[in-house]
């Protein structure tokens, strides 16, 4: 699975990226750049993307955006309505998260830092319909 994964912290993001890399063998591109995002959701090369809620220092069209700016844009557009995406988000209760959700038009959202790994892979699964992660065997502690 092509995965792009959208996070401001490149040491969180590497982390991240890692998590993915080895547990399901998927192709994931870190970036922080709205421009980045835009560029490989259209090309059609990225099957899910997971996006940082807060992204300080990312601008599109001279306008400073969050994560959640840019999931809502994404979800609007008809080349990238379908791409699933999973927000990251650190410090939220629960309320937050929803009234977040449904501002980005996110299919899920997660608190980071990522703990349980097998629990995560287990959402990206159940928003992907399970494209890309056969012979992944992850358990929802």
């Amino acid at each position: 699975m092509n995965i792009l994964l959208v996070e401001d912290d490149y040491l969180l993001g590497r982390s991240t990226a890692r998590l993915l890399e080895k547990a399901g063998q998927h192709r994931v591109r870190l970036t922080h750049k709205a421009a980045d995002v835009f560029k490989h959701c259209q090309s059609g090369a990225v099957d899910l993307v997971i996006m940082d809620v807060n992204l300080p220092g990312t601008f599109w069209q001279e306008e400073e955006v969050t994560g959640v700016d840019l999931s809502r844009m994404l979800k609007l557009q008809p080349r990238t309505a379908r791409v699933p995406v999973v927000l990251l988000s650190a410090n939220t209760t629960d309320s937050e998260q929803g009234r977040l959700m449904v501002e980005a038009l996110a299919d899920a959202i997660y608190s980071k830092p990522i703990t349980d790994a097998d629990e995560f892979l287990v959402l990206l699964i159940q928003v992907s319909g399970g494209r890309g992660f056969q012979g992944l065997t992850a358990s929802a502690s």
